[in-house]
């Protein structure tokens, strides 16, 4: 039930990265398709973030250290244009334009993520 949760979340998040950032859309033609879509990359984004991201995290620790943690958007945002290509490859109306949009939207999904699970508990 809490990984059900958790990827509603981050579909929830996802949902509004789309309206709050140009340059990342799901362009299914139904809302149906739309929350499809959304619930299919979240579980696609948590399995990036869950596989590949300790790994950039061990290789890039110095970077980490030396930029205050700075240097973790950037991964982030590489981490949202990698979901994206994937999403593209399994044929999913989710496209995320470029490094900028995948910037802002890293942080939009981060802080709103980061809402809810404290509003709806994060175990």
């Amino acid at each position: 039930m809490k990984v059900i949760l958790k990827i509603v979340v981050v579909a929830a998040a996802l949902w509004a990265s789309t309206k709050l950032v140009d340059g990342i859309a799901v362009t299914a033609d139904t809302t149906a398709k739309q929350i499809a879509t959304l619930l299919a990359v979240a579980l696609i984004f948590g399995l990036v973030n869950a596989i590949i991201k300790p790994v950039i995290k061990t290789v890039g620790c110095a970077f980490y250290v030396v930029t205050l943690g700075l240097f973790a958007l950037i991964v982030n945002a590489a981490l949202l244009l990698l979901t994206s290509w994937l999403a593209e490859k399994l044929d999913l109306p989710f496209h995320v334009s470029g490094f900028w949009a995948a910037f802002w939207g890293a942080i939009v999904v981060g802080v709103i993520s980061w809402v809810l699970n404290m509003i709806l508990g994060d175990d």
